[in-house]
């Protein structure tokens, strides 16, 4: 009997979509994974046990094949400290440095890293940002979009008398905390490409959570992109818009590459004009994020589906992208310029007749999945028959999610791990993201006295209210003859509305 290969996984943070799916995903796979104690993993913006991280880490790596690591777990504690710390240059350098001493140790181990760029987001609040960034979040963003395009010369007469305007407001020690933090991020970020150089780190990914064209993030991105041309580590590096997806996306990378596979994906699109969408809270193309998002996972854009190991489909906007709990109303670029019965029926031809294995990237809306592609893949009878389905929060999140899954699934097949990750994405990114959070979060929470970004408890009412609402909605829309979604576990990891932690069950009719 082959020895299960060790594949130690250091999570970017404690939410399940960093700490569960890549683990739940390699459970079908032939290793055995390992990943820190929650106990030394933070809490949102309490930043992990960073010491006992990399005790950890280092003792994990006995006997281990492969590790998927979050720098930004092991230099900062976590997603949301490393935009709050207050570490300098040499600290962050000390802690990277700890990477050369394990790879000299156990020179066998492939090390799959990733570092994100802080975001910048477009908005006042201080939910995941600093405390002032509540009063001057927004402020703090143009004020970097406005700058960057009056140094490319683009600004317009009105963006410049608002960025007067700003500086006039805006207090100089927020801009220089705020930056200061920037500073120091961009020379760790720096410093990691120096053990990409030294093959340290066999691979690495650098995404950008909440990117736009412009702005802080934007120049930050020139910085490293220029780094990694000087060090010509552009194969070994790639940098493109996404962040919570990357662990699973790293996970399929270091399946493909230990089995010397490179999966050939064809993907077909709802929308002519859909390539050339730019995702909400990102800074390119559609298409181009695509490529970067199949590439990482060790997978090849096929030319055709007649070529492909797997076709992925794909439910983009026709036009522009909108939020996912505004799809009850009429949109023209929606109704008219995509076409998601030619994406469904072509998916059921490829499945019911040649046999090809079929995913979905429900990436029409941001924050949820799509109702009316996902009532088409009911009806035909698709939904557990998919080599994999995403749908949640960005459109990067849900292709590197889909991506991994789909790949996993081209080497184990449909196992009941396969299913339950299947009966988990239709839960949360239909069921929850498209329907409940929006029902819940305008209303019905604040008349139990709370508020979407402050509940009960990870465990309490709104936990309980969520679940029993998830049932019923499973129901009406994923439920089928064939079998049904089971919910054994319910929670709000963060206490706020935005995420939900679900266990779940895809349970057969002959096994009920």
């Amino acid at each position: 009997m082959t020895k299960p290969r060790k594949l130690i996984l250091v999570p970017l943070d404690e939410r399940p979509c960093n700490y569960e799916f890549p683990y739940l995903l390699a459970q079908g796979t032939d290793y055995v994974v390992e990943r820190p104690p929650t106990d030394i993993m933070g809490l949102k913006k309490r930043p992990g046990d960073v010491e006992q991280l990399w005790s950890w880490f280092e003792a994990a790596c006995e006997g281990a094949d492969s590790a998927v690591i979050a720098l930004d777990a092991l230099l900062y504690g976590g997603i949301i400290p490393s935009r709050l710390h207050g570490l300098k240059p040499d600290e962050l350098h000390a802690r990277l440095e700890q990477l050369r001493e394990i790879k000299r140790c156990y020179p066998q181990l492939k090390l799959y890293a990733f570092q994100l760029i802080m975001r910048c987001p477009q908005y006042s609040l201080s939910d995941e940002e600093p405390d002032y960034y509540a009063d001057w979040g927004r402020e703090i963003f143009r004020k970097g979009f406005i700058g960057h395009r009056l140094e490319l010369g683009i600004a317009t007469d009105e963006e410049i008398r608002e960025l007067a305007d700003i500086d006039l407001r805006l207090p100089a020690a927020v801009l220089q905390d705020y930056l200061g933090r920037r500073a120091v991020n961009i020379e760790a970020n720096k410093q990691a490409l120096e053990l990409v150089r030294d093959g340290v780190i066999d691979f690495m990914i650098v995404p950008q959570d909440d990117s736009a064209p412009y702005g802080h993030t934007a120049k930050d991105q020139e910085k490293v992109r220029a780094r990694i041309m000087a060090l010509d580590l552009e194969l070994k590096v790639y940098m493109y818009p996404g962040a919570d997806e990357v662990g699973c996306t790293l996970l399929a990378r270091t399946l493909n590459m230990a089995e010397g596979r490179r999966p050939l994906i064809y993907p077909r699109l709802s929308a002519v004009q859909g390539a050339f969408v730019t995702p909400l809270f990102e800074d390119r193309f559609f298409y181009e994020t695509l490529k970067y998002q199949i590439l990482a996972a060790g997978g090849l854009i096929a030319s055709s589906a007649a070529e492909a190991d797997l076709v992925l489909l794909v439910s983009t906007p026709g036009e522009t992208m909108a939020e996912a709990v505004s799809q009850h109303h009429a949109y023209f670029s929606y109704d008219i310029h995509r076409n998601l019965m030619d994406l469904v029926e072509y998916g059921s031809y490829l499945l019911r007749h040649k046999k090809i294995p079929v995913a979905v990237a429900d990436v029409g809306y941001a924050n949820g999945g799509d109702q009316k592609l996902v009532k088409m893949l009911r009806q035909k009878n698709m939904l557990f028959d998919l080599a994999g389905y995403a749908g949640w929060n960005t459109s990067s999140n849900s292709l590197g999610t889909v991506i991994s899954q789909a790949t996993i699934y081209l080497h184990c097949g449909r196992t009941q791990v396969h299913l339950d990750f299947l009966a988990l994405r239709y839960a949360e990114d239909v069921c929850y993201c498209s329907v409940v959070r929006g029902e819940l979060s305008d209303g019905p929470v604040q008349e139990m006295g709370y508020g979407k970004y402050e509940l009960d408890g990870p465990r309490g009412i709104v936990a309980a209210r969520v679940q029993e609402r998830l049932s019923e909605e499973l129901v009406v829309r994923i439920d089928s003859p064939e079998g049904s979604v089971k919910i054994t576990d319910c929670y709000m990891p963060w206490n706020r509305m935005f995420e939900v932690g679900l266990s779940v069950q895809y349970v057969p009719v002959e096994a009920g």
